[in-house]
């Protein structure tokens, strides 16, 4: 769709007049590539990263094309995926890094995931296949670089991860790289890798061309019982703890690299992602959806899920907060946004229901 059709339909005006679905339900039931303000993406390929490893989870690289409401990214960053599981009624949301070169507006981009024992999602999306539709979010996350081929400096730059963890760094190694990092100006890049086995070593060959490239990157990849070691960092790099260095990885490496850093050093930047802290069985008090007349005690799982397990059927997007079709008013008590974990008691509070929780009595118009 072209820019003025897309202001058009993502206007008040059309949202009021499609209330209460919004506009992007009926869109999506023409074309699902036709947003007005939700960003999806369709599959375009998989491609298995890991094929030959033996005892590890499959790891794989999906190239996605979204809609055009996707408003691009920064190398680092990250994205919540919704996917509707077979069997399923409810949409599951997960973050995962955006592991393509930072992109613009509309373009496509590639995340590379690791199907994990427990990962509903994760073990779905690997096993995905082109044409299949996911729902996203606009990139988040300030695990980013602020060195550029257009702002060149004399800058010394350290990228550590383990496993998975290298989606990001890859993600900024490759936009260094697409953009004419050269090691101009004294510029350089020490990248620390550890993987299980060489087997499972994600992006190996593209890995094993940029070390033999002369682009002033040097990688050193590490295997099997290997572990992180300030000796071996400060012999790469001697005043590594006034270098920026990025690190990304399992809690046991990113617990050493700031042993070694030491505390709230500012050159240091970690990323690791938690899912949302969703509390359960403590909560308390009783949850009223007046409108229906139903009302159970509060189990602590955030608004629509307690609404679904009374068997009500409240309009819903995104399920991760973004897309407000499902807004309701509070009209009593206390709620917890699950995200960020702010409370507010406002009287005849707007919420969106996907993400936020009842924190004791609480009554919703719904």
């Amino acid at each position: 769709m072209g820019t003025i059709t897309t202001k058009l339909l993502g206007s008040k005006a059309v949202a009021a007049l499609t209330s209460p679905h919004g506009v992007d339900r009926y869109l999506e039931m023409f074309n699902p590539m036709w947003a007005a303000t939700e960003v999806r993406a369709r599959v375009v390929s998989i491609h298995r990263e890991n094929p030959d490893a033996v005892g590890s989870a499959p790891v794989a690289t999906l190239t996605l094309q979204p809609t055009s409401t996707w408003r691009g990214h920064r190398a680092g960053q990250y994205v919540q995926v919704g996917v509707e599981l077979p069997g399923s009624a409810r949409r599951m949301t997960r973050c995962f890094s955006i592991s393509s070169a930072a992109s613009l507006p509309g373009e496509r981009i590639t995340l590379t995931i690791r199907a994990n024992d427990e990962g509903q999602v994760s073990k779905f999306l690997v096993n995905a296949q082109p044409g299949q539709m996911l729902h996203l979010s606009q990139a988040e996350g300030e695990f980013t670089l602020h060195e550029s081929a257009a702002t060149p400096t004399n800058n010394h730059l350290v990228m550590i991860s383990g496993g998975s963890g290298i989606t990001p760094v890859m993600a900024q190694i490759r936009t260094l790289l697409r953009d004419g990092y050269d090691g101009r100006a004294n510029r350089k890049v020490t990248f620390i890798h550890f993987a299980r086995s060489e087997q499972d070593q994600i992006f190996a060959e593209e890995l094993a061309a940029v070390a033999e490239g002369d682009n002033h990157i040097d990688v050193h990849l590490h295997y099997g019982d290997a572990t992180f070691s300030e000796f071996e960092l400060r012999r790469l790099v001697p005043d590594f703890k006034n270098t920026d260095t990025w690190a990304c990885g399992p809690g046991g490496l990113i617990e050493l690299i700031r042993a070694a850093y030491g505390e709230e050093n500012p050159r240091l930047r970690v990323e690791f992602f938690k899912p949302p802290a969703f509390s359960t069985g403590a909560a308390g008090g009783d949850v009223s959806f007046t409108r229906s007349g139903e009302s159970a005690e509060n189990t602590g799982a955030t608004l629509l899920e307690q609404a679904e397990a009374l068997g009500l059927k409240p309009e819903f997007g995104c399920r991760m907060g973004i897309c407000f079709s499902c807004v309701k008013t509070k009209t009593d008590g206390t709620v917890r946004n699950v995200l960020t974990g702010e409370e507010s008691s406002l009287p005849d509070e707007e919420v969106r229901i996907c993400v936020t929780s009842p924190v004791g009595d609480c009554s919703i118009d719904l």
